[in-house]
């Protein structure tokens, strides 16, 4: 399998995964002008499109696409109906697309009916985790978030984080300033800086690398917890989560 990250807008990414046999699925296409050419210069073949969640930046190009490729199935959480999902999908379902196979993972928070698509080891988590950093949550719950983010930490240490938008370098920003002795985020944030400033994308990253520099799955640190002026050193990584996410986004 290939992976190709098409950069859109400011900061997004859509995902194209393509097989020997020149056949691909589009996950979460923000427009589809670039993706269409892309598609017509390799000569792919076009069999599903994925949607994580029901956000217009996510799914902006899916009237596109079809207006070229009519027929192609559409793959999302119940949310993204109305945006022209014809498969709904949920937490623990299987998809099947010709020798495409993914796993459905419930990720709410960022919205309600958020999934990810996990076909090892690509995991397309959407708005769920980033590199350095997490997801707003504009219609869940703080709590389900951590749930998501613990769901995606039990996967293996090779998976590739495909995330949907280049924010490592501010979420790293923000690790740094909670924690600036953290030698391993300096380093990581002094690299991501260097390839930024030369318009060179920082995703995907692994899970083992996000171990390592993403303070959201780190909530079980006893520094961490004395960063953020935590007393008890019993209290709750999901606590820890919750507070690291309001000052996230009061930074």
């Amino acid at each position: 399998m290939d992976l190709i990250r098409i950069p859109v807008l400011n900061d997004n990414y859509i995902w194209l995964i393509s097989n020997n046999y020149r056949q691909c699925v589009i996950i979460d296409p923000t427009e589809s002008e670039l993706i269409l050419k892309i598609i017509i210069q390799k000569k792919f073949i076009p069999k599903a499109i994925l949607l994580t969640h029901h956000h217009n930046d996510h799914t902006g190009g899916v009237m596109g696409i079809l207006s070229v490729f009519r027929n192609l199935p559409i793959f999302g959480p119940e949310e993204t109906r109305t945006k022209g999902a014809t498969q709904i999908v949920e937490d623990g379902d299987g998809v099947k697309i010709e020798n495409f196979y993914f796993d459905i993972i419930g990720l709410p928070g960022h919205t309600l009916g958020h999934v990810g698509f996990y076909r090892s080891p690509y995991l397309f988590c959407g708005d769920t985790l980033f590199s350095g950093g997490c997801g707003r949550i504009f219609e869940g719950t703080p709590e389900q978030m951590y749930y998501s983010i613990q769901k995606i930490s039990a996967l293996p240490d090779n998976t590739l984080i495909c995330c949907a938008h280049e924010y490592t370098q501010s979420n790293l920003n923000f690790a740094h300033y909670i924690w600036p002795e953290n030698i391993t985020i300096c380093q990581y944030l002094n690299e991501v800086s260097i390839k930024r400033s030369k318009n060179q994308p920082t995703v995907p990253s692994t899970l083992k690398i996000e171990r390592k520099i993403n303070l959201f799955l780190q909530c079980n640190n006893r520094i961490l917890k004395k960063k953020l002026k935590i007393n008890s050193l019993n209290t709750s990584p999901k606590t820890v989560f919750i507070m690291l996410r309001q000052f996230k986004n009061q930074y």
